[in-house]
């Protein structure tokens, strides 16, 4: 947990710790019958990091210096063969870069059926068993399938589910982190989708923002500045069968309160304080230019 203190950096630059959260953009949810997405990869110095790995260090950061802030965007569901959905993008907060979730395999030729890999991995389509893999300190695997349906997509502190019997697999559930002052769950996996009209399935998205799978009619995206994984799409749905889109991510700074943060023009934020903490939680960027400041 935090325990910063302003201090030299070696030739005598002034410098501070940062407490930071830094989750990337889900990935979108794969078509007809899909994969469930992987959630966007969770890196945190303020409790447990994606993989139920160890908190990171914190920030070494000095006045006057402009780092880079990227909140990755979600990933776009898939629609209809050969189009396949598309990874999460990343985020960024100085030298910390989180990877953005492994989208959902759908209907595609040419390896499309296969989960992608990412911060967590995406779930493989109705009847395929290559899942996405999640990248180490950030995420989980995505899930297999079966004859009912997609595999679960990844999520930051378990891996998506396998099809079980009748039902494709849920998303993996994400982790709850207490940075921003209340504890709020991030990175959840979207779950994949059913083979059927029926609205009987077990594939819901995981906690923290992962989106549900098509049961009988659309699956739902993964929630906006969570970081969570679309849902894959039923096979049986109309005539396109759209995966959904994966949620954007989010990049939360916490340094003590006599430190001020500016950011570039591009970038959406909020501050809060708490126990003597001022804590920016940044929630768009325009570009991967963008930039933050402290003073």
């Amino acid at each position: 947990m935090f325990a910063a203190k302003n201090f030299f950096l070696a030739g005598g630059a002034a410098g501070f710790s940062a407490d930071f959260l830094v989750v990337a953009g889900g990935g979108g949810g794969g078509s007809d019958g899909g994969g469930g997405a992987g959630a966007g990869g969770f890196r945190t110095s303020a409790g447990t990091s994606g993989g139920n790995s160890s908190a990171e260090s914190q920030l070494t950061l000095s006045y006057g210096v402009a780092y880079t802030v990227t909140v990755g965007a979600g990933g776009v569901g898939g629609t209809t063969d050969p189009i396949t959905a598309t990874n999460g993008s990343n985020s960024v907060l100085s030298a910390v870069t989180s990877t953005g979730g492994g989208a959902g395999g759908g209907s595609a030729t040419s390896g499309g059926r296969n989960g992608k890999n990412g911060g967590s991995g995406g779930g493989c389509s109705q009847g395929n068993t290559s899942f996405g893999t999640g990248t180490t300190g950030q995420g989980s695997n995505g899930g297999t399938s079966n004859a009912f349906g997609g595999g679960g997509g990844g999520g930051a502190s378990a891996a998506g589910g396998n099809g079980t019997g009748s039902d494709p697999g849920a998303g993996g559930n994400g982790l709850a982190s207490t940075i921003s002052g209340s504890s709020v769950t991030y990175a959840g996996g979207g779950g994949g989708g059913a083979d059927g009209v029926y609205n009987n399935h077990n594939n819901p998205g995981g906690t923290g923002g992962g989106g549900a799978g098509g049961d009988g009619g659309l699956p739902t995206a993964g929630t906006a500045n969570t970081g969570g994984g679309g849902g894959g799409n039923t096979s049986v749905y109309g005539s396109n069968r759209p995966g959904a889109n994966g949620g954007s991510g989010i990049v939360i700074i916490k340094v003590l309160s006599s430190i001020t943060a500016t950011f570039s023009g591009g970038v959406t934020s909020s501050l809060t304080t708490s126990g003597g903490f001022n804590i920016y939680s940044v929630t768009a960027t325009s570009t991967t230019s963008e930039t933050v400041t402290f003073s």
